[in-house]
């Protein structure tokens, strides 16, 4: 009855929202991909290998499962580790990553009948959700079948998440986090959280943020010299990348950086929306504005033709940013400026350059941390105007200022062992370090043991015993 009940709140969901969906379908070419998969026609285990399910909405939650994924399959090279996402933007990414090494296909939606089938054709031994994406149709069919849910790099917002959970009442522990195996939780601010909307502490473990794991901190990146070549960047020129913007940002964005050419005749400016669905709109705002548009798309490697200085360039390729990011003299994380929630400043971060952001983080809690460790935040598009002019003037400050935030990313980073080494629990085995998993043996007080075993056992079957 209460799957029939959800089922029908969702039904009526789709019919209100209808006209949105429909226009981001036919206006972006959003929602089409795979929609046999979003109602639970997804790929058919076939064989005995046990498989790893692991769930991530979008680009941010793939992104930080790709360590996972690869620590799981060298740590239980029995199970077969298999990848699905809900976004289009999160599939692209799932299948940049994960392609063709690991099964990648689209997350059903939450009604019961999507969820049943997708789970029998499945029959995963163990589901891995990042970061959120809780449904309670899906964790009642896991339940159901006596397939354990660990929910790892776990967060709950305080803005949305934690209100909406609080609203739910007991609900939210009974319907969701009480039927999780088990919950890996970013911190200890997290983690009270989710004691406080029920969950059980026996559940709750502290593992850490995974996406300090999933950022590579270099000095350089392979394919960094052909994206400069490419969009005319020489030696002496001084890139300020914009990334991850959102819907009137990039305007603010553009009156700040003439402001700031005016006194830096060397400054360039390159942005990259968050959402591709938007770039020929930005690529218009540069235009409309007066600038020259460089879009990166009309400039593939191997070119060399040369562009105007003044030229604004526009990052509408896919899977670049970190690129742009490492040919940079300092970085602005966009849809902060407005009330988005922030886009990933760990990124920048990790690759040593300065890095500042708006006063809107509330998705990326990590951006307190990192404005006491090299990267700044900024209340507006004066300061961001001061702090662009600062870090330009200052060569020297800056690489100061993104030494420290590199540094600061390098020490944070392990949660993916810790997680690793959760999920492995739930499944009775002991994760080695550089080696395989092997079963743990029970104590007397059925506590399993710090002693190794075989590295065979574990929940072999997924679904019912």
């Amino acid at each position: 009855m209460k799957g029939f009940l959800l089922d029908a709140l969702y039904a009526a969901g789709l019919v209100a929202t209808c006209p949105i969906w429909l226009y981001r379908m036919v206006r972006h070419g959003r929602y089409r991909g795979d929609v046999a998969q979003q109602f639970g026609a997804v790929p058919i285990r076939y064989g005995l290998q046990p498989v790893i399910w692991v769930c991530g909405v979008s680009v941010g939650e793939i992104k930080a499962a790709k360590a996972l994924v690869e620590v799981l399959h060298q740590q239980l090279p029995d199970f077969r580790v298999v990848v699905s996402s809900w976004t289009d933007t999160g599939m692209a990414e799932a299948r940049r990553l994960f392609s063709p090494d690991h099964l990648v296909f689209r997350r059903p939606l939450d009604f019961s009948l999507a969820v049943s089938r997708a789970l029998d054709r499945l029959r995963p031994s163990l589901v891995v959700l990042v970061e959120g994406d809780l449904w309670p149709n899906f964790l009642a069919a896991c339940n159901q079948r006596n397939i354990p849910v660990v929910l790892v790099n776990a967060r709950v917002s305080p803005d949305k998440g934690y209100p909406g959970y609080k609203r739910m009442g007991t609900l939210a522990a009974k319907m969701l986090f009480n039927r999780l195996s088990a919950i890996g939780a970013q911190d200890e601010v997290y983690a009270q959280r989710f004691k406080e909307l029920g969950a059980d502490d026996a559940r709750i473990t502290v593992t850490g943020m995974m996406k300090f794991d999933s950022v590579e901190v270099a000095d350089r990146l392979a394919g960094q010299e052909a994206l400069a070549e490419a969009v005319g960047l020489s030696d002496a020129d001084r890139l300020i990348v914009a990334g991850g913007t959102g819907p009137e940002e990039e305007g603010i964005l553009l009156d700040v950086f003439g402001r700031v050419r005016q006194r830096h005749r060397n400054a360039r400016l390159a942005i990259v929306p968050r959402k591709p669905e938007r770039f020929d709109e930005v690529a218009r705002l540069i235009t409309y504005r007066g600038f020259p548009l460089l879009r990166r798309s009309e400039r593939p490697d191997g070119t060399a033709a040369p562009s105007p200085p003044d030229a604004v360039i526009l990052g509408d390729t896919m899977g670049e940013l970190r690129k742009f990011y490492a040919l940079s003299a300092c970085v602005f994380v966009g849809r902060s400026l407005v009330p988005m929630g922030g886009s990933d400043m760990i990124e920048a971060a990790a690759l040593g350059k300065a890095t500042c952001f708006g006063p809107h983080t509330f998705n990326f809690p990590q951006a307190d941390d990192l404005a006491r460790h090299g990267c700044v935040r900024v209340a507006d598009a004066r300061e961001l105007e001061r702090q662009l002019d600062a870090w330009l003037s200052d060569p020297s400050s800056t690489a100061k200022a993104g030494s420290a935030a590199g540094d600061y990313v390098r020490r944070q980073q392990g949660a993916t062992w810790r997680n690793v080494e959760l999920i492995c629990r739930v499944l009775g085995r002991v994760a080695t370090p550089g080696g395989i998993a092997t079963d743990a043996i029970q104590t007397p007080s059925g506590n399993p043991d710090a002693v190794m075993a075989t590295s065979g056992g574990g929940n072999q079957g997924g679904g019912r015993p």
